[in-house]
């Protein structure tokens, strides 16, 4: 084993999101307080049916890949790619070493597009129908594989599928292959989507099945104002709008990041992740569990509760999921809580699911770089048992040095990120 590294940090950021693609138009809309959500086009000529989605819209895949990889991969995958090209372009990484850099990449739902539209034009068309990359185009290591097949890279190649949690894992696990000497680089983060075409339009006739699965299991809320289709921690909040998107990270060792003059945006400082244990979509009531996986991120830090400047909590405006996450902020902050400003993105453009603890991440580096603390837009009337600062209206200018991510998903998936300045205040 070779010697522990002590501190990894991020040097490079990508995102394909609702709010535009790149990381500029990703903060630029949440710091003009931009909702990304519409109408979804699904539910015409369904009358008894509402439904909200926060798609991405201004995609080029061509602007991103070649057309013999366009050909071959699932909108999700590329996605990835145009995000890992772009964290690496920050970073300023003119070359990856091919047995010292690492891929890990988080998804939910990985090609699942493809699948579902395969299984449409069979129906339809017959056997001939379907796209012979069909398979390729399915599995969720996809993006993964393709980020590797990008630069050349023969180092670990993992696809992490925790649900909602899938990128704060895949930036734990990858953080901790670098911390253990097992890596030097590492591009890691995740990606959800691509239901409809590149600009967002619909597909022609086909309609995704689980976007009804998840009406019909409750998950989504009725409500017809855009602005209040998705509100975090309110009282009047009733259920998620599905977005979509890819968020990635460079990771590096300090020392390699030093060694070449790397600017620093931030620091992997801590990370855990447990299971709940309790139930397929609700999380336990009292917020225990997501609690103690927030106490074990500080741990894995050395931080106490008190040195959190702000959480980007995982927030989704679900009644149950908010509930237990407000307690457990309650529990892990104390009295801290009162002085403890917290957010969630979700408000701004749903809930993009695997790719949604990354894009929070990429949130928490500009903050602590200088930039405002996003509002959670939408929400007005503050759930009362969140005796907590949540961020509302406006965006909260705040010198933060350390600040927490959560991110939960069903199966019981916790997980939580521990990131610190790259200048100690």
């Amino acid at each position: 084993m070779e010697e522990r590294v002590s501190k990894v940090v991020i040097t490079g950021r990508g995102a394909v999101s609702p709010l535009g693609t790149g990381v500029p138009a990703l903060l630029e809309g949440l710091a003009s307080n931009t909702v990304a959500i519409e109408e979804a086009p699904w539910v015409e000529g369904h009358d008894d049916m509402f439904a909200w989605w926060a798609p991405v819209k201004d995609f080029d895949p061509g602007r991103w890949v070649d057309a013999k990889v366009e050909d071959g991969t699932d909108l999700f995958a590329q996605y990835a790619l145009a995000s890992a090209v772009q964290s690496v372009q920050e970073a300023g990484l003119r070359d990856l070493d091919p047995r010292r850099t690492a891929v890990v990449h988080g998804t939910s739902m990985g090609g699942t597009r493809a699948l579902l539209k395969a299984q449409h034009r069979l129906e339809r068309s017959g056997p001939h129908a379907i796209d012979r990359k069909t398979m390729i185009k399915i599995w969720p290591n996809m993006a993964a594989a393709q980020i590797a097949m990008r630069w050349g890279l023969h180092g670990p190649q993992l696809t992490i599928c925790t649900a909602c949690a899938s990128s704060i894992d895949a930036i734990g696990v990858a953080a901790q292959m670098i911390a253990d000497g097992r890596a030097d680089v590492a591009l890691a983060g995740g990606t959800e989507g691509g239901l409809a075409l590149p600009d967002g339009t619909l597909d022609g006739e086909f309609v995704p099945a689980m976007y009804f699965g998840q009406t019909a299991y409750g998950m989504t809320t009725g409500e017809r104002d855009p602005r209040r289709a998705s509100l975090p921690f309110d009282r009047d909040r009733s259920g998620i709008v599905s977005g979509e998107g890819s968020a990635m990270l460079v990771l590096e060792s300090e020392e390699h990041a030093r060694e070449r003059g790397a600017t620093v945006l931030g620091e992997v400082a801590g990370y855990a992740s447990l299971a709940d244990g309790y139930h397929p979509s609700s999380p336990e009531p009292s917020g225990r569990w997501e609690a103690e996986v927030m106490r074990e991120a500080l741990a894995d830090a050395g931080l106490a509760p008190d040195r959190v400047d702000a959480v980007i909590a995982h927030g989704t405006a679900t009644p149950k999921g908010d509930t237990a996450e407000i307690r457990a902020i309650i529990d892990v902050f104390g009295d801290h809580r009162h002085e403890l400003p917290v957010t969630s993105l979700k408000g701004h453009f749903g809930h993009t699911g695997a790719a949604s603890g990354a894009m929070s991440v990429i949130t928490a580096t500009d903050v602590m770089n200088g930039g405002a603390l996003p509002n959670t837009a939408g929400t007005v009337n503050v759930d009362p048992e969140a005796d907590f600062p949540v961020v509302t209206g406006k965006p909260l200018a705040l010198e933060a040095s350390v600040m927490q991510i959560n991110a939960f998903g069903f199966g019981g998936q916790n997980s939580s990120l521990v990131v610190r300045s790259a200048v100690r205040r």
